[in-house]
């Protein structure tokens, strides 16, 4: 059904907000390419002016949300319940360790993801949000704030690189260095079918920052660790394969007769896995150091290699 324009006044609880994310809270089920369309197009306005998707609210602002088809509500499909394996929980975050094949939000033809399950399964809790992403294919280490003054100092956290996410991956070929850095800027567009991709773009791109240190080597292929300094789209994704070693099982970056190799030897995912986090609590400050060890299916594959 189609709603008529809304005007909505930006209260304490989304102060701060990126304006795309206060818009998918505010238009669930609407896919995200029509949002960032809506905005890009300058239908989605705040305080009658143009806004980029990028746009921080502010406490008293007034936003305008264009008429935006929405599901019919009675048609609402009900995320199935889920629990996911916990690395830690307190009263404030929950660390799970989220497997490959799940995204962890609704959208863009998935019905639900990991935070719609997690709150199926916690009726109780008041408040589950994401504090970061992980890709649909990439498993591992993923925090949800149960606060909201957990998620803002999250959110800061993480825009100020103050958290460290380390990742492994299997790339194809013989990665040399022991330890690179690769800063290369990416630039995230829309393919003409609305597909979300990333590319190194030196004029449109943003400053995007990785390290990669070779951990193994095997034949025709190289374990290597990846420690994110920025936390753009795709960016390890990217970054490796702008050095002629893309992930194993990678269907945007990767290659596809390498993915099909592997599928037919039962390894159906790509290969990328957040096996790492160290971070302060965002309300006790504590050290955390948080570690999932790789996926059976992952280990497995790097034993027959």
């Amino acid at each position: 059904m189609l709603q008529q324009v809304r005007f909505v006044k930006v209260d304490i609880e989304s102060d701060g907000q990126r304006i795309d994310n206060f818009l998918v809270r505010h238009c669930k089920g609407v896919p995200k390419s029509h949002l960032y369309k809506a905005i890009r197009s300058g239908q989605v306005r705040v305080n009658k002016g143009r806004i980029s998707s990028e746009y921080r609210l502010q406490v008293g602002d007034e936003v305008r949300i264009p008429p935006l088809r929405m599901p019919d509500p009675t048609q609402k499909p009900i995320a199935p319940k889920a629990e996911f394996p916990i690395i830690y929980e307190d009263d404030a975050i929950i660390v799970i360790n989220k497997p490959a094949g799940v995204a962890v939000h609704g959208g863009s033809g998935v019905s639900f993801g990991v935070i719609e399950q997690l709150r199926s399964a916690r009726p109780e809790s008041k408040f589950l949000e994401l504090a970061h992403r992980l890709d649909k294919e990439t498993s591992g280490l993923l925090i949800i704030a149960k606060k909201r003054s957990a998620l803002v100092v999250l959110h800061d956290m993480m825009r100020q690189s103050e958290g460290h996410k380390y990742y492994l991956a299997l790339v194809v070929g013989q990665w040399q260095a022991k330890r690179q850095e690769i800063k290369l800027p990416l630039y995230k567009y829309l393919t003409a079918d609305g597909e979300r991709r990333v590319r190194i773009d030196k004029e449109k791109g943003k400053y995007a920052y990785t390290i990669v240190t070779k951990v193994q080597s095997y034949s025709g292929y190289t374990l290597v660790g990846a420690q994110l300094k920025t936390g753009r789209t795709h960016q390890i994704r990217v970054h490796l394969a702008s050095q002629g070693h893309p992930i194993v099982g990678d269907e945007k970056y990767g290659i596809d007769e390498v993915r099909e190799q592997f599928f037919k030897r039962g390894f159906r995912r790509m290969f990328l896995h957040a096996y790492r986090l160290s971070f302060n609590h965002p309300l006790t400050g504590e050290k955390l150091i948080l570690e999932a060890p790789l996926p059976k299916e992952c280990q497995q594959l790097l034993d027959i290699l």
